[in-house]
């Protein structure tokens, strides 16, 4: 049995080691507490963990900035995976963001992430050709 909920502080130790197992971190910035503490200080709803038999089992961003909906960080661990949970986040997910006034969603999925990408796929999502994402590192580790 799963439960959804959202993160809270005392979450982010694990969601760091659910991350490092189960994303896909190809051209990403290390993750530290400290990004996701402002996240939850910021948004204290925007990311979404699964917990089963008091672990987190997934997670799931949900950000909203007012005007656009973006969905990332959606990470299953590997032995809970084919069970659901994914799927239950994303759903979780865009009913947040739809309650918020979304009315498009959209995902970041790596390239080479074909699990990740089957599942964007299987929700609805396609790729959206016409655009790419541009990104310039900022701050003291730029």
């Amino acid at each position: 049995m799963v439960a959804l909920r959202a993160a809270t502080h005392a979450d982010v130790p694990a969601l760091l080691a659910l991350w490092e197992v189960a994303a896909e971190n190809d051209s990403r910035p290390v993750d530290d507490a400290a990004a996701v503490e402002r996240l939850l200080e910021r948004d204290p709803d925007a990311c979404l963990v699964a917990e089963a038999e008091g672990r987190l089992v997934g997670s799931i961003v949900a950000g909203w900035d007012g005007w656009r909906a973006h969905l990332y960080r959606l990470a299953v661990h590997p032995d809970a995976r084919r069970q659901g949970v994914a799927t239950a986040l994303l759903e979780a997910a865009s009913r947040r963001l739809q309650a918020l006034g979304a009315t498009r969603l959209d995902a970041m999925v790596l390239e080479g992430n074909d699990l990740g990408q089957s599942l964007w796929r299987g929700a609805g999502f396609a790729p959206q050709p016409a655009w790419r994402r541009w990104v310039r590192a900022v701050g003291p580790r730029a």
